[in-house]
C-alpha cells in the first residue's frame, strides 16, 4: 500500500492514527516535531502526510509551505482551530485536506482512502497521456495555474512573481507573501499578529513594527496599485477590490 507520515505530537493520538493506518496495509512513519518532520520527508519520501497544526519546533502551517517548495505529495491537516480563515490559509500554503479536531478515525480514513485513489487515478491518467513507451511525463506539459488578476496587477502563484502594468516587480519573500495572503482573500481584515504567524511562524521575536514597515515598503513598490493594501485602523490590513 501507501508509506503514510503521520506529524502529532500527542504520541497517545499518533499512536492510534499509526494502528488503525498499519491495519489498512499501510507502511507508517512517525514525527513528534516540524523539524523532524521535515527530516522524514526528505529520507522517505511518503505517498502521503498526516500533518498536525500546532507542533513544537516548528509550527505544521510552516512545515507544509517548506515541504510544497519541493514534494507534491498530498497532506492532510489536522488541527484545533475552526475558524474559516484557519482553514483556508493551511489550503492556500497547500494542503490538500482539512480536518478539525476531534474527528473521527473512520472519517480520517476515508479521506485518506480517497486522496489515495485519487493520486492512483491522476498517475494513471497522466502515464496514459505519454505517447512514447519509454518517455516519462514531462512537468512541463502540466499547465501553470491561472494568475490572480486585479486590474492591471498580476499574480503568479506558480512562478512566485508579481506584474505591473506586464512588467515584473521585484519583491523580497516576505512582502511576496504578504500580497499574497492578502490578495487571495480579498476584503477580509487581517490582525497584525495574524500576518506575522502566518509569515514568520510562532517562533518569530521581532519589532511591533515589522508588518507595518513591509507594508510600506510593498505599496511603494506596487506604484498606483498599493492603494488596494488598505490599513484597517487599530486592527490591520485588508486587500480591497
Amino acid at each position: 500500500m501507501a508509506t503514510i507520515l503521520v506529524v502529532e505530537d500527542d504520541i497517545a493520538l499518533c499512536d492510534l492514527l499509526c494502528t488503525h493506518l498499519e491495519a489498512e496495509g499501510h507502511r507508517v512513519l512517525q514525527a513528534f516535531d516540524g523539524p523532524k518532520a521535515l527530516i522524514a520527508v526528505e529520507e522517505h519520501h511518503p505517498h502521503l502526510i498526516i500533518l498536525d497544526w500546532m507542533l513544537p519546533g516548528l509550527d505544521g502551517l510552516t512545515v507544509c509551505r517548506r515541504v510544497r517548495q519541493k514534494y507534491l505529495m498530498p497532506i492532510i491537516m489536522l488541527t484545533a482551530r475552526t475558524e474559516e480563515v484557519d482553514q483556508i490559509l493551511g489550503l492556500e500554503v497547500g494542503a490538500d485536506d482539512y480536518i478539525s479536531k476531534p474527528f473521527s478515525i473512520r472519517q480520517l480514513l476515508a479521506r485518506v482512502r480517497a486522496i489515495l485513489r485519487r493520486v492512483e487515478l491522476e498517475s494513471q491518467r497522466v502515464v496514459g497521456v505519454s505517447t512514447a513507451p519509454d518517455e516519462e511525463p514531462s512537468p512541463a506539459t502540466i499547465p501553470d495555474p491561472p494568475p490572480l488578476l486585479y486590474g492591471s496587477l498580476a499574480l503568479h502563484l506558480a512562478r512566485r512573481s508579481v506584474q505591473l502594468d506586464g512588467q515584473e516587480i521585484d519583491l523580497t519573500p516576505k512582502e511576496y507573501d504578504l500580497l499574497i495572503l492578502l490578495a487571495s482573500h480579498p476584503g477580509w481584515v487581517f490582525k497584525r499578529e495574524v500576518l506575522l504567524q502566518q509569515i514568520w511562524g510562532d517562533s518569530y521575536e521581532g519589532f511591533d513594527r515589522t508588518i507595518d514597515n513591509h507594508i510600506t515598503r510593498l505599496r511603494k513598490k506596487l506604484g498606483h496599485m498599493g492603494e488596494k493594501v488598505e490599513t484597517v485602523w487599530g486592527v490591520g490590513y485588508r486587500f480591497v477590490v
